[in-house]
């Protein structure tokens, strides 16, 4: 009678899994730095960088897991991390300034600006947009390449030899333009997917939009009765997703500054948001160490995802869509989603689902 009851329980347990445990499943973690406050896909999906409570930004490869390389700065916790569009160069938010590296060599290229949280590359990758911690603005930066000297001056036509001089590309960090409404510190910055607004979270509760050319103040959208994290374009540009501490994502109408939506479900503050790349789905992590899967379109939560065993402070989805990471306090996990973009599972996530089910056959111990 027991091993009846016990094959059945089994039995009830897989079949849950495979209704609702399926989707989702962390097939791969790294060992990272304590805590991880940045994560960041490359434009090509090959590489994923993690920058966090150390100083330390890590370039890892998004398929095996394997540490590439470290990128050092000499700075204080990077809160935010960013590629260029052509991949090229990594631009981290720190406490201590804006810090530009060259991806291939991991060189410094330059370093710019105040405290900073937050950092976003227009989509034409010539402007860098920053939210600042201790004035409260955005500050948007001018990052189109110019040709350096070794020794920092910059080149000037016909003043060197280029047969004995080596030169690089190092962008200019000049500022463009200070951009002024936040009443307190902004956490979160993002450009629309074709440049033309700027999005803020501040922790004055608001999300603020900015016309990204002329540096005015388009629209101020009020609801979140705490400090707003994070904000995110859907890939069409017509919906900003907001997420903050007072638990709830929120999905706002960008042309009318209407209300579409509030998703609830995390019970701790919500640190990160994302879009899939198809904008199907929606992806927040929050410090109850959850992170949650939503259907963008109705708001419907479509998973929890569990593991982390302490504040999940970012997400990201790679270029694909496949692959959700997500940043907690001492891994990255990486979570298959592939069944909510109406594909085959891969390979990685139908080893992970073989080794469940001969766990609970009692065939894995």
């Amino acid at each position: 009678m027991k091993t009846r009851v016990v094959h059945q329980t089994r039995l009830v347990l897989i079949a849950f899994l495979i209704a609702f445990g399926l989707p989702g499943i962390s097939h791969a973690d790294g060992s990272i730095t304590i805590g991880t406050l940045g994560l960041a896909y490359s434009p090509d999906g090959r590489t994923l960088v993690s920058g966090g409570r150390d100083g330390v930004v890590r370039l890892w490869d998004a398929t095996t897991g394997e540490l590439l390389n470290e990128f050092i700065g000499y700075t204080l916790e990077v809160n935010s991390l960013a590629y260029s569009p052509d991949g090229g160069t990594l631009a981290g938010g720190c406490y201590d300034g804006i810090y530009l590296w060259d991806v291939a060599t991991g060189e410094l290229l330059n370093t710019f600006g105040g405290s900073t949280w937050s950092v976003a590359y227009s989509p034409d990758g010539g402007t860098l947009a920053s939210g600042s911690l201790g004035d409260n603005t955005v500050r948007l930066w001018d990052v189109a390449s110019v040709a350096y000297s070794p020794d920092g001056g910059t080149l000037a036509s016909g003043s060197l030899n280029l047969n004995t001089v080596h030169l690089r590309d190092v962008a200019t960090g000049e500022l463009r333009a200070t951009l002024e409404g936040h009443t307190r510190g902004v956490e979160s910055v993002a450009y629309s997917p074709d440049g033309h607004t700027l999005a803020s979270g501040a922790w004055d509760n608001t999300v603020r939009l900015w016309d990204a050319e002329t540096g005015e103040l388009l629209n101020t959208f009020t609801g979140h009765t705490g400090p707003v994290t994070s904000v995110a374009y859907s890939p069409d540009g017509s919906t900003l997703a907001s997420g903050g501490q007072d638990d709830t994502v929120r999905l706002w109408n960008v042309a009318t500054g209407e209300l579409r939506a509030t998703l609830e479900g995390h019970t701790r503050y919500i640190d990160s948001v994302a879009y899939s790349p198809d904008g199907s789905t929606l992806a927040s992590g929050g410090r109850d160490n959850t992170v949650r899967l939503w259907d963008a379109e109705t708001g419907e939560l479509l998973n929890t995802f569990r593991g982390h065993t302490f504040w999940v402070e970012s997400v990201a989805y790679s270029p694909d869509g496949h692959t959700l990471a997500s940043g907690g306090r001492t891994k990255v996990r990486f979570w298959d989603i592939t069944p909510y973009i109406g594909e085959e599972l891969t390979a990685v996530a139908k080893t992970s689902w073989g080794r469940i089910k001969r766990h609970l056959q009692g065939e894995l111990r």
